[in-house]
């Protein structure tokens, strides 16, 4: 199940209390104080793991505590430290403090790693307090509390390049032609629900990773459907590619979609229309195709590409295109 939003409590482990002891042994009668210190709690700890596609795991449990660290004893033995938690989350995960209202770490490369609750620190047993004029103390620190932490964690899917269109666009169809992903695929509108990834092999040894993002529309910039879910997944892809169905099925204009689209990643974030794209119309089998492709070139005042999933025509040229713009901008960084 993708999971790309959760809210859990991190708690970190409480750090052992320092003991209070003093040495008694056979034939040493004031053998001085020996209390040991406390352990150190565990830590909550989010590290980005490739492996790992959703954040099902980590909601399953809403929450997550580490161990306490254990007393200090006596014979100046200190307490055992608490174990962490290292909870493995995608990259793109933003972790934000749901107590501080801010972002406390942004997950985005592969293994990075925060420490989000932060554990309690052991307490010095009496040991530490004896001086030459104290040599019997009772003095000690009990173990520090640890961190509590309510945190939202948001998946934003990172990908070279993303798929943007209205529904039935035939995104799902052009991520299965392209990779060896496997997107469900049907012909009724919001089929796919949750972005997919899908490696796309340029030549033996370039590659790049495409992102099927679910269909958008008119609102979604305002919440209309599920419109904030989609749109975010959206930012991570340095480059779009827009495709759009010559012939939709509920008998919308194909100019109206493109425009509606444009102007939704615009009143999300100004940034995003501003993202590289590349346009192309999708369903070249259809009458129609052409006449569209050509209207949307002049519309739009650039090249436009004709592609068919179905059929193979154009996709050797979509694929070149994609590949030659990944590589402008790699130079313009």
């Amino acid at each position: 199940m993708f999971v790309d939003r959760v809210e859990i409590e991190l708690i970190a482990g409480d750090g052992g209390s320092g003991c209070v002891s003093f040495r008694r042994e056979k034939f040493v009668p004031k053998g001085g104080p020996d209390g040991g210190d406390g352990g150190d709690g565990g830590s909550v700890i989010l590290v980005t793991d490739p492996s790992v596609r959703s954040l099902a795991f980590v909601g399953h449990k809403k929450r997550w505590k580490a161990q306490r660290g254990a007393h200090g004893s006596g014979s100046g033995r200190h307490g055992k430290s608490g174990a962490d938690i290292i909870l493995g989350v995608p990259p793109g995960t933003l972790v934000y403090d749901l107590d501080g209202e801010c972002v406390m770490k942004d997950l985005a490369d592969v293994g990075a790693s925060v420490v989000a609750a932060r554990c309690g620190r052991g307490g010095k047993g009496n040991a530490h307090f004896k001086s030459s004029t104290n040599r019997a103390p009772r003095e000690f620190t009990p173990g520090e509390p640890g961190e509590r932490k309510k945190v939202r964690l948001e998946l934003k899917v990172i990908a070279d390049v993303g798929l943007v269109g209205k529904p039935n666009a035939g995104k799902s169809t052009l991520l299965s032609r392209l990779s060896r992903a496997r997107p469900e695929i049907a012909d009724y509108p919001f089929t796919t629900k949750t972005p997919n990834l899908g490696i796309v092999r340029i030549d033996f040894d370039r590659e790049f990773v495409l992102a099927d993002i679910p269909g958008l529309i008119e609102g979604a910039s305002q919440g209309v459907g599920l419109g904030h879910e989609f749109l975010r997944h959206v930012e991570r892809a340095g480059l779009l590619v827009h495709l759009v169905e010559p012939s939709p099925t509920d008998g919308s204009d194909p100019i109206q979609n493109y425009r509606a689209i444009r102007r939704e990643l615009a009143d999300y974030k100004v940034n995003l229309a501003k993202r590289p794209e590349i346009l192309a119309v999708s369903k070249a089998e259809l009458p129609g195709a052409e006449e569209v492709r050509r209207e949307l070139a002049e519309i739009a005042g650039k090249c436009v590409l004709l592609f068919s999933a179905v059929t193979g025509q154009g996709l050797k040229e979509l694929v070149a295109t994609v590949a030659e713009q990944l590589l402008l901008d790699a130079k313009t960084k």
